[in-house]
């Protein structure tokens, strides 16, 4: 019988009176890549803490390869490898310098490290690299070491916190190479993200949390699959008064091919729909529209796609969750500010 490579269940962490982890549960087969998605905020990086025996969770169970975190958090490290959303590098240090640094603290030989090294340096083409202070490095080139670093120790499962935040797009399409041949290679590779676009290319499945719960768990094609048709978005006004909205969407659910309407506040009450494929939805939508004297601002239909995901669970778009987090995040600087 096969089991998982990573279990994961009904996973608690509290920070004081804030409860980060509700209640995680998940699993991760071998030889896959598994994506963590969610907002800022969300619980993805506590949840890989626990993981990484980082921090100590207040409840659930975590096993890596059969092994218990809480109990044996030694041989679980042993078994990861974590790069963290912050690439900490001594700015000193070359890339080769650093890499054997590491390797001194995972204890390997050294004839293992410098084949190990070598390896790793062609494989993500660092060689021209490698003798030059990472002070010097950009941010691309200083995550693909952060990468080589986590790998060094040959782990069963690399931890990825946000592996392309902050990267340019040629970057971070290196990454995504350099995942894929992981994969190919064996390694299971577990990524946190709040890019849609990395999970739905890369991830094998997905676990959407939000405010420390799962919300959503599947393949990307699974959990677009089970909205049932595509999406259309339309503005009444660019800013539309909440009523208005309202007015249409007493309107739109009467059509026969509607399956769900969803009003989005942070999107000037925008309307989001979820129509039965196949149904030419745009024409009728405009006419029932103008039978009741709605102007109409903007309309689009497309296939669904995780953000669908994540707003028919939650009522907002990840970007809006994020803004949101952010705005919550400047409010409590502004507080902390004005106690001073």
């Amino acid at each position: 019988m096969k089991h998982p490579i990573v279990v994961i269940e009904s996973l608690k962490k509290n920070y004081g009176t804030v409860e980060a982890l509700k209640d995680i549960s998940f699993t991760i087969e071998a030889g896959e890549i598994f994506g963590l998605l969610g907002p800022n905020g969300s619980g993805k990086t506590t949840t890989i803490r626990c993981l990484c025996t980082l921090a100590k969770p207040d409840g659930g169970k975590i096993e890596v390869k059969g092994i218990s975190a809480l109990d044996n958090p030694k041989r679980v490290r042993n078994r990861l490898g974590y790069v963290a959303q912050e690439v900490a590098l001594d700015k000193m240090l070359t890339g080769r310098e650093l890499l054997q640094l590491q390797a001194a603290l995972y204890h390997l030989p050294k004839p293992t490290a410098q084949a190990r090294i070598e390896q790793l340096l062609t494989l993500l083409d660092l060689q021209e690299y490698s003798e030059r202070k990472t002070g010097t490095y950009s941010g691309g080139i200083r995550k693909r070491l952060d990468l080589a670093a986590g790998l060094l120790h040959q782990p069963d499962v690399l931890v990825l916190d946000e592996p392309t935040v902050g990267l340019d797009i040629e970057s971070r399409f290196i990454v995504w190479d350099f995942l894929k041949q992981l994969k190919a290679a064996g390694t299971t590779v577990l990524i946190t993200s709040h890019y849609l676009e990395e999970i739905d290319a890369l991830a094998d499945n997905v676990t959407i949390i939000d405010q420390g719960k799962v919300i959503a768990q599947g393949t990307p094609s699974q959990l677009k699959d089970r909205l049932g048709g595509d999406r259309v978005t339309l503005r009444i006004q660019e800013f539309s008064p909440l009523s208005e909205a309202e007015k249409a969407q007493e309107v739109l659910k009467e059509l026969p091919f509607v399956e769900e309407i969803i009003i989005n506040p942070s999107q000037g009450n925008a309307l989001n729909l979820i129509v039965k494929s196949g149904s030419n939805p745009l024409s009728k939508i405009e006419q029932a529209l103008e039978k009741v004297n709605l102007p109409l601002f903007s309309l689009a239909q497309s296939r669904p796609s995780l953000d669908d995901v994540y707003l028919a669970a939650t009522g907002q778009t990840l970007m809006d969750a994020e803004l949101a987090a952010a705005g919550s995040r400047d409010m409590k600087k502004e507080k902390k500010q004005q106690m001073k």
